[in-house]
C-alpha cells in the first residue's frame, strides 16, 4: 500500500451482540497497536466498535459508506468515502483491504466474505462463520489480527 500501512477490513453485523461489539473494539485496538489501517463499512455495530477501538488507539480508519453523505459515517471514521452504491459498496470494502477479519453478521457480511474469497483476499473468521470453508479461524482478537496481518503480508 502506498501509505506503508497494512490495510485490514473488519466486517460484521450492524446489530451485534454485546460480546461481538466488545470483540470488535479489541480487534480495532489490536490493529492500531500494530500500525495497521482499518477499513470498514463506516456505519454502526461491528463497524463502529472496531473503528472506535482503532481510532482511540491512533489508527487510520476508513469507512466505505453506502450513501452519498460523508456525514453518515460513525464518529470514529477519519476518512469517509461516500459511494452512493448501497450494498454494492461491500465489494469495495474488501477489495480495498489486504486481508479481512469477519465477525458475526448477516447476509451483508456473508456477501463480503464471498467477494473477499473471489478476490483472493484472506479471510479470518473470529468466533463466527464456522460453516464456510476456505476461511482461517481465530479464537481471540489478538490472534485474528496477528493472522490477518501475517496473511496480508503474503499477498
Amino acid at each position: 500500500m502506498a501509505s506503508g500501512r497494512v490495510a485490514i477490513a473488519v466486517i460484521g453485523s450492524a446489530n451485534p451482540s454485546e460480546k461481538t461489539r466488545a470483540l470488535a473494539f479489541e480487534v480495532g485496538r489490536e490493529l492500531a497497536k500494530r500500525g495497521a489501517m482499518l477499513i470498514c463499512g463506516g456505519l454502526g455495530g461491528v463497524m463502529e466498535a472496531a473503528a472506535k477501538g482503532a481510532y482511540e488507539h491512533g489508527a487510520l480508519t476508513v469507512g466505505i459508506l453506502p450513501g452519498y453523505e460523508r456525514s453518515a459515517a460513525n464518529p470514529y471514521i477519519v476518512i469517509p468515502i461516500a459511494t452512493g452504491m448501497g450494498e454494492a459498496r461491500n465489494v469495495i470494502v474488501v477489495a480495498s483491504a489486504q486481508a479481512v477479519i469477519a465477525m458475526e453478521g448477516e447476509s451483508g457480511t456473508m456477501t463480503e466474505i464471498g467477494f473477499a474469497l473471489k478476490l483472493r483476499r484472506p479471510v479470518v473468521a473470529l468466533d463466527a462463520w464456522h460453516h464456510i470453508d476456505g476461511l482461517e479461524r481465530a479464537d481471540s482478537p489478538v490472534r485474528a489480527v496477528e493472522l490477518a496481518i501475517q496473511l496480508a503480508s503474503k499477498g
